[in-house]
């Protein structure tokens, strides 16, 4: 049976876009924007696209890196809680992580959010929270696109992703091709799972009814699981202008023995010693609630390190305390080894 259309006409908003939302949003977040800015960008948020320049002398061959990426279904955990303000911030830390690997300082950024139906309260709580993202990061926020589209999420579900852009001098791209047997493995500490594993981490919180309430070691299990993606690009940028580096690692989907690999020469493998560093209490809730096998942690978690770093073993000592100087929690955690690109965790 077809419903009559109304006599005034149809609307986009009788469609469930409401344009004005929209609108109230972006003059929301304008004074937020600017405090993620840099003296590169010409035109940021309002026009069609984004002007940003390179300053002319920094670089003399100049390479532009570029990173995407989401935040998974950590957001899932994030709408069901409640908790918007920060999940922004695991947005900027999944690319510019990715960008900086590459040795590349990152320039800007863009965002992308979706949802069925346009909530401006909770869009400008995330929105701060990417802004915090890229202040950590010290790259500019330079726009972004917000589309309402009922009838592909549900309600006030939204989505999101990111996109990042950075540059680094040609001739100082750090690619693992230096990497060689004895060099030195670093780890930094993570600030808890960050933003991987969470399709299993929310079948363990429903298999274990967990809820606000629940505590592990103190302290509120969803406080851990939502901890935002720690940004690591100040100390991999200082450490690189301070030590050669022979390669990074963003431990991310795949955690430790699948990302490792990925900057490691062919005839290389890494191991590493368990007992040198220290994994948030919210590993061991996860591994003990699904008993889960130590294999499965490490390929599917960063299980306490989100970041590696790979330096001749002359300069771990310098290294490191380039990286505590920094705010870092930096251990010294394994070393380069002959082999064919596996990770051996004792």
């Amino acid at each position: 049976m077809s419903r009559e259309i109304p006599s005034k006409g149809l609307t986009y908003r009788d469609a469930g876009v409401d344009i004005d939302a929209g609108d109230e949003l972006v003059e929301r977040i304008k004074p937020l924007v600017r405090r993620a800015q840099r003296p590169e960008v010409l035109a940021g948020i309002g026009g069609f696209g984004a002007l940003v320049e390179l300053p002319v002398g920094r670089w003399q061959r100049p390479v532009l890196v570029s990173g995407t990426d989401g935040v998974g279904t950590k957001l899932r955990l994030a709408i069901d809680t409640g908790r918007h303000d920060r999940i922004g911030i695991d947005l900027v830390g999944m690319c510019v992580n990715d960008v900086a690997v590459q040795g590349a300082e990152p320039l800007f950024f863009l965002d992308y959010y979706a949802t069925g139906k346009l909530d401006v309260d909770v869009a400008t709580s995330v929105v701060a929270g990417i802004v915090e993202g890229c202040r950590l990061a010290g790259c500019a926020l330079v726009g972004g696109e917000t589309a309402e589209m009922p009838g592909m999420y549900h309600g006030g579900d939204y989505d999101l992703a990111g996109f990042c852009v950075g540059v680094v001098e040609k001739d100082a791209i750090i690619d693992g091709s230096r990497v060689r047997t004895g060099d030195a493995v670093i780890g930094l500490a993570s600030s808890g799972p960050h933003s991987n594993g969470y399709s299993l981490i929310r079948k363990l919180v429903a298999l274990a009814a967990a809820d606000a309430d629940t505590i592990v070691d103190g302290k509120s299990l969803f406080d851990r699981l939502l901890e935002p993606t720690r940004i690591y690009v100040p100390a991999m940028l200082a450490l690189a202008k301070a030590v050669p580096v022979h390669g990074f690692a963003h431990i991310t989907g795949g955690g430790l023995t699948d990302n490792i690999p990925r900057v490691l020469p062919e005839n290389c493998g890494v191991t590493l010693q368990r007992s040198r560093w220290a994994r948030d209490p919210v590993f061991e809730w996860l591994q003990a609630t699904g008993r889960i096998a130590d294999d499965e942690m490490h390929r599917t978690f960063n299980c306490g390190i989100g970041m590696v770093v790979i330096v001749a073993a002359e300069h771990s000592d310098q290294a490191l305390r380039v990286l505590r100087a920094a705010g870092e929690a930096a251990a010294v955690i394994g070393a380069v080894r002959p082999g064919a690109g596996e990770v051996v965790i004792e």
